[in-house]
């Protein structure tokens, strides 16, 4: 199981990028994988197939409306089935007795 956060937005098109960014948000939700979104970011859990396939589908949309796009990805992978991207922050709160900001 993969958890991925990556970032990903063109670099050539002025300060404001949200409209790309929404682009790669609707690619990200109509894919069914599970995702969280965050301010800074937005976190994939899947098979690394599922997980850099998406990537590489929302990479490819901005490719073809840029010449210079800048992809921030951090990839933690792990022998298991098991969902991890709740269940890292449940034992986190388990541990400190109490629940953390998640949104």
């Amino acid at each position: 199981m993969v958890l991925a956060e990556f970032s990903m937005f063109p670099t050539d098109k002025g300060e404001s990028v949200s409209s790309y960014v929404s682009q790669i948000l609707d690619i990200i939700d109509k894919s069914g994988i599970t995702y969280q979104l965050t301010p800074m970011g937005t976190i994939l859990e899947g098979n690394w197939h599922e997980v850099i396939g998406v990537i590489t589908e929302c990479f490819q949309v901005l490719e073809s409306q840029s010449n210079r796009i800048t992809v921030f990805m951090k990839v933690d992978y792990r022998k298991s089935d098991q969902s991890r991207m709740k269940s890292k922050t449940e034992k986190l709160e388990k541990m400190l007795n109490r629940k953390l900001k998640t949104s």
